[in-house]
């Protein structure tokens, strides 16, 4: 087989214009704001700090992981064909995987982060030195990589003799197992693998960092203290339960409980909708980057 077909919207021929004019506006919306994110982190010496560095190195892996699937989906949308080679299919899903895993491993680095900047506060400067940052930015990143280049391998080295048709808008891992034909028991046990590796375990990790910084909270005297703490995480918390939330639908719901359309629902969830709102809420939850972006108009203006 030499290329597959991806169904997208097809089912919905009369707004396929609206859905292009949609995610293209979308897809800006998510460019512009993370690279304003990643501009402000840079020529601001207010957000030099351990938390801005993750949120800058989050910024540019949310515009590398919306352009694995939303260019395709819209030159898709604009030819309305959705014709796509094995090769390009399976580097997608590689490209997608491990931009997501990526993810989910600095997600739980940023949750350190904030874990000992509120419960070590007088060694955070040591502990959170700019060294370790970039370890930790690295490991996230390099981390993915073998996991990825292996299940890739493994998912398209299946063979796909029922169908080239793939009911999705870009090649995931259950709708390229739905398509393949014989058994992929082994597949699926693999796939639920790497999603307990890359989501549940970094998520457990997040979720025991945040019971520290809730208990070490609930300590502080001051209301003032609790709220200052609480506006540091409530935006990375948010992030989280939305991102986590869809990612473990998806990949750790059985395969023959799965619904194609519940399944494309899902995934245009986490792919397109949750990095539309990352820069919303980092940014208008966050008084340093508006208090930063305030300065940069003022100059622009000036």
């Amino acid at each position: 087989m030499m290329e597959f077909v991806l169904l997208g919207f097809s089912n919905i021929p009369n707004l396929q214009w609206i859905l292009f004019g949609v995610f293209l506006l979308i897809y800006l919306t998510i460019f512009v704001c993370n690279s304003i994110i990643i501009l402000l982190i840079k020529i601001d010496p207010a957000l030099y700090t351990p938390m801005y560095f993750f949120l800058g190195n989050f910024s540019f892996l949310e515009i590398c992981y919306v352009t694995v699937t939303i260019p395709r989906m819209l030159m898709d949308l604009w030819t309305q064909k959705g014709h796509i080679s094995f090769l390009a299919c399976a580097t997608q899903m590689g490209f997608f995987l491990m931009f997501g895993g990526t993810e989910c491993l600095l997600l739980t680095v940023m949750a350190y982060d904030r874990y000992v900047a509120i419960c070590n506060p007088l060694h955070y400067a040591l502990v959170m030195n700019h060294k370790v940052c970039s370890q930790l930015v690295a490991a996230s990143w390099i981390t993915t990589v073998p996991a990825v280049i292996g299940h890739t391998y493994q998912i398209f080295s299946l063979p796909f003799c029922a169908s080239h048709t793939i009911n999705h808008f870009f090649c995931d891992t259950p709708p390229m197992l739905k398509l393949a034909c014989g058994d992929t028991f082994v597949n699926e046990i693999a796939v639920y693998v790497v999603a307990v590796v890359f989501i549940m375990v970094p998520f457990l990790l997040i979720v025991f960092s945040y019971g520290k910084i809730i208990s070490n909270m609930l300590k502080l005297s001051s209301a003032r203290g609790r709220s200052k703490a609480f506006s540091t995480c409530s935006s990375h918390l948010t992030v989280v339960v939305l991102f986590y939330g869809t990612g473990v639908i998806t990949y750790l719901q059985p395969k023959s409980e799965q619904s194609e359309r519940m399944g494309k629902l899902f995934s245009l969830f986490y792919t397109i909708l949750v990095p539309t709102f990352n820069p919303i809420i980092y940014t208008l939850r966050n008084k340093d980057i508006m208090m930063a972006l305030r300065k940069l108009t003022a100059k622009l203006l000036a």
